[in-house]
């Protein structure tokens, strides 16, 4: 483990995530890694994306609390997306929470061996493999920081079972707005919800909903980016992919994928000005590590939408701008109330113009 204090080493990470290429993962590198915080670090840009320079810029403590939970929550989508039939998958799942339930984490499900895993789906897997090396972390934890990772993994891992059935039910597919936003409730927003909670402390009882809703427009990201992949393995989050399941794609099914992409943006970017809201309840001190990492997680997710939203050929938002730009942005929220409210409304404002 580095000797480098934790707030001088996660400007060190920070400035390497920014160069690694996710598309590209060094997995030799990544399996040869055998110290659980280096590995940790190392694997989080390949499984938090946005999340992860935002996680960087919490305090330590907090830091490693939100990537082990993270990393969590990343192997149980992995087992979700990857595993051989929807039975398997709902097996795997619930072996996987099981697990938490002795003194210390049991035997993780063995990891899956899908046919033709793209390099992300390899760094996924890879996480899966290494699990006892984020045990490791998860072990130097406080109780109580533990007790909520066990919920989160418990919840979210109900969550994915109870969603698995009802697209089983559906042939595949979320019917309306209402299950699409139950899914996010249930199950990807779950993450988004702990990583805020990590990221701002405690919100309060009256801004719940705020908290919900900024869950579903983060994590709304994943299903909007996804659509071409989920549809190959025969998963759809909009009714009008309903005939497109199994199509990797061209003639009627990227207009069918635009169409789709373009109502899933305009139901999650309705939720923009929830975020604000919910940064501004929580009432930060002034000097603020966390306000920056909060507004660097708006701006990925601004980010992430204006990608989208030229690829569905809404022509409102212009091109996303780089990684590190967006890092140098959200800096001076760290000493600046004033500046994190002055650029989350201006992403707010954008968002909305998508609608």
């Amino acid at each position: 483990m580095s000797v480098l204090p934790f707030s001088i080493r996660r400007f060190a990470l920070l400035a390497r995530g920014l160069r690694i290429d996710r598309d590209r993962p060094d997995l030799e590198r990544l399996a040869a890694i055998h110290d659980p915080e280096g590995f940790v670090w190392a694997i989080l840009p390949h499984a938090a994306r946005s999340f992860a320079p935002s996680i960087l810029l919490l305090p330590e403590n907090e830091a490693r609390a939100a990537a082990v939970g993270y990393l969590y929550a990343r192997m149980l989508d992995t087992y979700e997306d990857l595993s051989d039939g929807e039975v398997n998958a709902r097996a795997a799942l619930s072996s996987f929470a099981l697990r938490f339930d002795g003194p210390e984490p049991g035997p993780a499900p063995v990891a899956p061996t899908p046919t033709h895993p793209d390099q992300r789906d390899l760094a996924h897997l890879l996480l899966v493999q290494q699990y006892r090396l984020v045990d490791e972390l998860f072990l130097q934890l406080d109780r109580a920081t533990r007790d909520r990772i066990v919920q989160l993994v418990h919840d979210m891992a109900q969550g994915m079972v109870e969603f698995s059935i009802i697209f089983e039910r559906q042939g595949g597919v979320l019917e309306s707005d209402e299950q699409v936003l139950a899914y996010c409730h249930r199950v990807i927003g779950i993450p988004a919800l702990f990583i805020m909670e990590t990221l701002l402390g405690e919100v309060p009882a009256d801004h719940r909903i705020d908290a919900l809703e900024a869950s579903e427009l983060i994590q709304l990201a994943n299903v909007t980016r996804d659509i071409e992949k989920d549809l190959a393995r025969g998963v759809a989050y909009h009714p009008g992919l309903k005939d497109h399941l199994g199509s990797a794609g061209g003639g009627v099914t990227d207009l069918a994928v635009a169409s789709a992409r373009r109502d899933l943006i305009i139901l999650a970017t309705r939720r923009a000005a929830s975020f604000r809201r919910l940064v501004d309840a929580v009432k930060l001190p002034r000097m603020s590590p966390a306000r920056a990492g909060a507004v660097l997680m708006f701006l990925f997710t601004e980010r992430h939408y204006r990608g989208c939203a030229i690829d569905a050929g809404m022509t409102k938002l212009s091109v996303s701008r780089s990684v590190l730009t967006l890092v140098l942005i959200s800096l001076p929220a760290v000493v600046s109330p004033r500046w994190a409210d002055r650029v989350m409304a201006r992403v707010e404002t954008d968002l909305l113009a998508t609608v």
